[in-house]
């Protein structure tokens, strides 16, 4: 009868156990990060593109705020940013990957070393499971084979497209961005992420889950069926990139009734952002007027959407027009959310107050840089900006790393950066130059030998 008693015991105990383990008390966080989607993109913005409902339906059931920047104006160095908390220029990734001939030509690294801080190793180490589905372009493909597995990074699982270290063969049937002979056609892989996000969360019930979710859509060429796949003259028509959207919507309204489904919506926090701006936007249509376009940076090229959900946290239909945020800002705060240790020094800040209350962050500075030599060849004309660019409070200002082509703006009064206010005020501009170029030198570490660069590549 002891022995009966203190198995019985044991049992209770195990049960007790666990149960607790089992309810964890931490949200699920999936992070929605599109490629190439403007704010225009988005009839929840205000944008005149095309209807889209389901992701209106996130903006009311959560919070928008509209001034959120991305670090870069182009995918690799955007979603290192998101990645580690940091500028991507401190990891010497400053335009999109691809082969190594071209990565040297823009003086940067070929990946994003595995011992940078990571958010996903980092929420890993705190009990979360981690999965990133989609898009990874921070390392590998083309001719660079030796990038770090993602596993590196702190993933337990992934699934992603032609430039990472090990594509998904039912995407990359040959070595490019997307073939008709893939298996998961190009207009079937934004539900393909979305299966594969589900799968994952029904694999890890008995614990919180932070998921990449990172579609390459709405990027270019838009092949929304299979008429439009060989013609090449479509690829880039307005006509096609609407009903790519339209089933991008449609995706993102079948992960919110799943997860409604499985009872995972109000303790599910959901961010939905982009990496850059669109490109091309259609005298633009897809920045909501905003001057700059991707590899821009103008607001057009690094002002983002920016969607929050959490049912249990933040009131539904909220809107904050005044705090300034941006990507390397999502480690601390989803750090912070999580209570998860946080052991390396990072450039964003913890703005998760502002997530669940109306606490507002107007007194910061950002910056950005993009463009340093003749091979950064895009855009031309009026988009074309600066190589550095920086945010204090309402001003925006950019230059050259020299010093030169200074331009000031006041957003409060200009944002779609139309008056040049840099001759009225010397003393700002003098200031914000020398700010500028002290940030840009400290924070370089590009590692390009100079022997390298000269060199007839």
């Amino acid at each position: 009868m002891k022995i009966i008693k203190e198995f019985g015991f044991y049992i209770f105990c195990f049960l007790i156990y666990a149960s607790c383990s089992s309810k964890d008390p931490r949200p699920h966080i999936i992070l929605i990060y599109t490629d190439d989607m403007g704010i225009g993109d988005l009839s929840s913005l205000k944008g005149q593109v095309v209807a889209t409902p389901h992701i209106d339906q996130l903006a009311k059931e959560g919070k928008i705020f509209e001034q959120y920047y991305s670090n870069a104006p182009v995918c690799s160095p955007s979603r290192v940013a998101v990645t580690t908390g940091m500028y991507p220029l401190k990891w010497g990734i400053n335009t999109f990957l691809s082969a190594r001939k071209f990565n040297a030509k823009c003086e940067q690294q070929d990946y994003l070393e595995a011992s940078a801080p990571s958010l996903a190793k980092q929420l890993h180490q705190s009990g979360y499971a981690t999965g990133h589905f989609g898009k990874w372009h921070m390392g590998g493909g083309r001719d660079v084979r030796n990038a770090p597995s993602i596993h590196e990074y702190g993933f337990d699982e992934y699934v992603s497209t032609y430039e990472s270290p090990d594509a998904d063969p039912l995407l990359t049937f040959k070595n490019w961005i997307w073939s008709p002979e893939d298996s998961i056609k190009r207009w079937d892989r934004t539900a393909y992420f979305v299966d594969k996000a589900l799968a994952f969360l029904d694999q890890h019930k008995d614990q919180p889950c932070y998921i990449n979710l990172w579609p390459d859509d709405v990027h270019s060429p838009w092949v929304p069926y299979e008429d439009v796949q060989d013609d090449k003259s479509e690829w880039f028509a307005l006509h096609n990139l609407v009903p790519v959207i339209e089933e991008f919507d449609r995706q993102i309204g079948r992960l919110l009734t799943e997860l409604d489904h499985r009872g995972l919506t109000e303790n599910t926090l959901i961010i939905f952002t982009s990496d850059n701006g669109p490109a091309p936007s259609f005298d633009r249509l897809r920045t909501n007027q905003l001057r700059g376009i991707k590899n821009s940076l103008y607001e057009g090229g690094i002002r983002m959407p920016f969607i929050v959900r959490w049912p249990a946290k933040i009131e539904a239909g909220q809107r904050d027009v005044v705090s300034v945020i941006s990507a390397i800002d999502l480690f601390p705060t989803l750090c912070a959310i999580t209570n998860t240790p946080v052991d390396q020094r990072l450039d964003g800040i913890d703005f998760s107050m502002s997530l669940i209350s109306t606490e507002t962050i107007t007194d910061r500075q950002l910056f950005w840089d993009y463009g340093r030599n003749p091979h950064f060849k895009f855009p031309q004309g009026r988009d074309r900006s600066p190589q550095l660019a920086m945010r204090d409070g309402q001003w925006k200002f950019l230059c050259n790393v020299d010093g030169t082509q200074t331009e000031l703006y006041n957003l409060a009064i200009d944002p779609r950066e139309q008056e040049n206010q840099a001759i009225a005020h010397p003393d700002l501009v003098d200031r914000y130059t020398i700010t500028l170029q002290q940030w840009y030198v400290e924070s370089d570490q590009s590692m390009i030998t100079k022997e390298l660069l000269t060199s007839d590549l």
